[in-house]
């Protein structure tokens, strides 16, 4: 009989479509951003140039800002649909505090408290109402939305302070302030999720609620906040959106938002049950993001099929999951 090398067969040793599956898992989105920057290049030779390059990082920052909460609440086993709708609540009513107080840090904090306290409605109904989040944030979007076109009379409010528009035009070295303020948020969601026991109790939360529970996790606590921390990221790309252009609409601002972020948090890698994702996944769903409408727009394709191509990568990226 021939012998067998008990370690060629061992369970311990892995075998190769074991490490690449370990590989693609882990690692997926990343291998994804580079085919598709390199197909990009290849595709059209305007893509390379480095003020396309930093708009594209200009065009993704605040739908970057909304996505990182909207990982946290996917983790958490949860979802927004509001994002949008309160953004342009917070614009709204920011402006017009800006414009009564004639002070720029008024007008910011206005903001901060409007989507504040609309994310943490959204954790009261969702864990103390024991509402599905889906239909929570999905009447919070409604409500918001009417009131945002009540107050502003179903049209634009701009700002009459001068300076505000600074906040969203201004740059360090070759980086506008909203990429700033981006990336830094990233590094503070980064460090939150993986560096503290809050991190810790929102992975637990997604993975079993039950087992939370039970390990004495105050899950309606981290409930709330998950959902306070995706409204004041709203609140900070509301002040962004309203200073860019000193103005904000009631109708049109904000508008599928949601599905923006959602697609960058699933592209990352982001399961919709919770449990399992991180946040440099979500960093590089956004950039992808910004990279297909940016080719879109330089090979003139229509923006009517834009969001049939941001749907359509949403279910591919669901079918990967499944297949995992």
């Amino acid at each position: 009989m021939a012998n067998i090398d008990a370690k060629q067969y061992s369970p311990e040793s892995p075998s190769m479509k074991s490490r690449m599956s370990w590989l693609w898992s882990e690692y997926s989105v990343i291998i994804a951003f580079v085919i598709i920057y390199i197909g990009a290049s290849a595709m059209n030779p305007r893509f390379l140039d480095m003020n396309n390059q930093l708009n594209i990082l200009m065009q993704v920052s605040i739908i970057g800002i909304i996505a990182l909460g909207m990982t946290v609440v996917m983790l958490s086993g949860g979802i927004d649909l509001s994002v949008g709708s309160v953004l342009a609540l917070a614009g709204v009513v920011s402006v017009l505090a800006l414009n009564a107080s004639g002070s720029i840090w008024i007008g910011v904090l206005t903001a901060l408290l409007v989507g504040s306290f609309a994310g943490f409605l959204n954790g009261l109904m969702v864990a103390k109402g024991r509402i599905a989040s889906f239909i929570a944030t999905l009447g919070m979007m409604a409500g918001a939305r009417s009131i945002a076109l009540y107050i502003a009379e179903g049209g634009s409010v701009s700002g009459e302070v001068s300076g505000f528009t600074a906040i969203a035009n201004s740059d360090f070295w070759i980086f506008d302030f909203p990429v700033i303020i981006f990336f830094v948020m990233a590094v503070l969601i980064y460090v939150l999720m993986h560096k503290t026991r809050f991190g810790r109790y929102v992975y637990a939360l997604g993975s079993n609620e039950k087992a939370a529970m039970l390990s004495a996790i105050r899950v309606d606590r981290i409930k709330i906040g998950v959902y306070t921390l995706i409204g004041t990221l709203v609140g900070i790309a509301a002040v962004i959106e309203t200073s860019r252009l000193n103005s904000i609409s009631s109708s049109s601002s904000g508008a599928q938002y949601e599905l923006d972020a959602i697609a960058a948090v699933i592209i990352g890698g982001t399961r919709m049950t919770g449990g399992r994702g991180k946040i440099i996944g979500t960093i590089f769903g956004i950039l992808i993001l910004g990279i297909l409408n940016n080719m879109m727009n330089l090979m003139n394709v229509s923006p009517h099929l834009q969001g049939f191509v941001k749907g359509l990568i949403i279910i591919i990226a669901v079918v990967f999951q499944k297949r995992e």
